[in-house]
């Protein structure tokens, strides 16, 4: 039986059999789990690593290749239910990702940047205690105890002592195991639903890029082999270049230390900005015309040229300057159409000229690619077949994350506010 420690605050949202209850309590998480300290050594055991959001993935299935080598024998051995604690920081997770270890392999993670540890017995509910993970409770409470500085392969500097020490919310004892299951089915009923509409974006996601290579004229061929029914008997699709099709410029950024180049009313849009309407930073009419920055319209066709989405292709939703790493490409016909082709051809530019994600693109190398232009009409009935698919992945995304929200606000409502525990 899980230590009690003080009363906490009950939580603002409860389920009818527990709301007479007694208050919940909390216990140090070293008092309900032990550290893990088994060493692979000479025994067989499958390198695992961990994805916010995701947990506990093997290192084949991420990374395509098992990066251990001669390191595997020091790694932490997991058993299924144990936890990990990656001291990595993350967006989402500055303090660090705990995962549950839900698989059958006989797993291992690296010990250098992992606290492992596993619940004593059947009084926590391992699906409960990872939601609290999940919802970020050893953040608040590590996040004014990371050691300064960083440790030679990184990690951030958390003692186990410390982590050990974090507050663990528990129902009280005379229904403790009863309500953290309810809370545990409550919250992987909503993952299902989760899980099911990821899936569902995925399917939407695929089904068009299997469209794309249907709609666009594959490499030696010059006419799709889908065509809409009024433009089967249409002619051969023209060879052509992006280049000679279009109109193309770069942008540039004015002077960083000129505070009366920014803060006006034009928005600044830099290379992972392009398929945003929310801009962070804006130029000045001032800081426009003393640089080369250069105006882009809404609708326009911006690729990113190099930075962490070189290759990424968008049509600009707001008008505004770009800077160097953009190119705005404006072509003799359909925006829309040239869009949805150069998404169709993003994966053979990224393999011919990104490799490893190390080189850039340029806009003479954009320029140089070869396409295959049809009528303005079919070029329209094209680009409005995949815009419309566009739209329902777009709603079918903002769905996903709506749930994702809802899940959060649900945990926040089912788990005492994090403050309560180091009150």
């Amino acid at each position: 039986m899980a230590k009690q420690g003080t009363k906490m605050v009950t939580p603002r949202l409860r389920f009818p059999e527990f709301r007479d209850a007694g208050a919940w309590t909390s216990a140090a998480l070293g008092t309900i789990t032990c550290l893990v300290t088994e060493r692979v050594g000479s025994t067989e055991c499958v390198p695992y690593t961990v994805t916010s959001g995701l947990g506990l993935v093997s290192q084949q299935e991420k990374l395509g290749r098992t990066i251990a080598g001669q390191s595997l024998k020091n790694y932490l051995v997991l058993q299924q239910e144990d936890f990990a604690y990656n001291k990595s920081a993350t967006k989402a997770y500055p303090q660090g990702y705990i995962a549950r270890y839900d698989g059958s392999d006989r797993a291992a993670v690296p010990n250098s940047i992992f606290t492992c540890f596993r619940i004593k017995d059947g009084d926590v509910h391992p699906i409960f205690l990872e939601n609290l993970f999940v919802s970020n409770l050893h953040g608040d409470w590590l996040r004014g105890r990371i050691a300064v500085g960083a440790r030679a392969h990184g990690s951030l500097n958390v003692s186990d002592n410390d982590l050990m020490a974090l507050p663990i919310p528990l129902p009280p004892v005379e229904c403790r195991r009863e309500e953290q299951q309810k809370i545990a089915d409550c919250l992987t009923s909503l993952d299902e639903v989760i899980a099911a509409q990821g899936r569902k974006v995925e399917a939407l996601k695929a089904h068009k890029r299997g469209l794309m290579q249907q709609l666009f004229p594959h490499e030696g061929e010059t006419r799709p082999r889908l065509r809409f029914p009024e433009f089967r008997n249409a002619p051969e699709w023209r060879a052509t270049s992006v280049g000679a099709w279009s109109k193309s410029f770069s942008g540039g950024t004015p002077a960083t230390t000129r505070s009366d180049y920014y803060g006006g009313a034009i928005p600044f849009i830099r290379s992972a900005e392009i398929e945003s309407e929310k801009i962070e930073l804006s130029l000045t009419e001032t800081g426009l015309k003393a640089s080369s920055a250069k105006l882009v319209e809404r609708g326009d066709v911006l690729l990113a040229l190099y930075g962490a989405n070189s290759g990424d292709v968008a049509l600009a939703r707001t008008s505004g300057a770009i800077n160097q790493a953009i190119l705005c490409i404006r072509p003799h016909g359909s925006r829309p159409f040239l869009y949805h082709y150069l998404t169709a051809l993003q994966p053979w530019l990224v393999a011919t000229y990104l490799q490893g994600g190390q080189g850039n693109l340029s806009g003479e190398i954009v320029k140089s690619v070869g396409i295959l232009v049809p009528s303005n009409e079919e070029q329209q009935r094209v680009a409005v077949c995949l815009t419309s698919l566009d739209a329902r992945i777009n709603a079918e995304t903002d769905r996903l994350a709506s749930l994702k929200t809802h899940k959060q606000g649900l945990m926040q409502q089912l788990f005492p506010a994090p403050e309560a525990l180091s009150a």
